[in-house]
């Protein structure tokens, strides 16, 4: 099991979260620290005594959906998937596996019950925890092809607006441009690197015109017909004398 968690500001600096009390919040983040790679947490009752933590501060995470229990005593963290990315080199799959078939995953990447064909698990080669590569010719439910796995649009977005600072929202258009992505065969860690070279590359540059590379930090640029040019390119890739947009971008 990984030693290391990350928390996602989306989920930690909602008003839904920061609402609770402070003994809850304490348990939300420790219930994370000690979830397994996939999320579960055999004892969390446990965790919650450790902690000072109350009966009402778990039941609290529970009636706002930051918890999934089962009837077996485990719990799962919702919104795992959004916090966490996870080398598939220090990827340990959970052993609550029958937990673990009760629940699918939305399009925002959060756990859900209700049985499904399967959650998106890790691919043995670069993968981070999240993504599904099993061919290129696989497509995903939304397109209505036969696949089982819904495209985390709500993940991908959140990522770009952590990395670039910006507030764009899930919409329509945005949608489109991931899911032709998608198509296409390129997965949640294909996103997260066109977002991440890029960050470093236009990240304080400005153009001959005056024009500052940061604009270009959005879907419409990111997820068009050059972002497999994108995902090649070495970040922190900055010009010596910046080129015109129009050659660059």
């Amino acid at each position: 099991m990984a030693n290391r968690r990350m928390f996602s500001k989306n989920i930690t600096e909602t008003d839904i979260f920061l609402d609770m009390p402070m003994s809850t919040q304490c348990l939300y983040f420790h219930l994370n620290m000690s979830a397994d790679d996939d999320g579960f947490i055999g004892n969390a009752k446990t965790i919650k005594r450790m902690v000072g933590a109350s009966d009402d501060d778990f039941k609290l995470l529970m009636a706002k959906e930051f918890i999934i229990p089962f009837e077996s005593g485990v719990v799962v963290i919702k919104d795992w998937k959004i916090h966490n990315y996870i080398r598939s080199d220090r990827y340990n799959s959970t052993v609550y596996t029958k937990e673990k078939k009760q629940l699918k995953q939305n399009e925002n990447g959060q756990y859900e019950l209700g049985m499904t064909s399967g959650i998106p698990t890790v691919d043995t080669g670069k993968d981070r925890l999240g993504k599904d590569r099993l061919g290129k010719d696989r497509k995903d439910t939304m397109s209505g092809k036969p696949d089982g796995v819904s495209i985390p649009y709500q993940v991908i977005i959140s990522y770009l607006n952590e990395k670039a600072g910006k507030k764009f929202k899930v919409v329509t258009k945005h949608k489109d441009l991931i899911k032709a992505r998608w198509n296409e065969g390129q997965r949640l860690e294909d996103f997260q690197t066109v977002i991440d070279n890029m960050s470093a590359n236009w990240k304080g540059v400005t153009f001959s015109n005056g024009t500052s590379a940061e604009k270009y930090l959005q879907p419409s640029t990111l997820f068009g017909s050059k972002f497999e040019e994108y995902r090649n390119q070495t970040p922190d890739n900055k010009p010596t004398k910046p080129k015109n947009e129009l050659d660059w971008v």
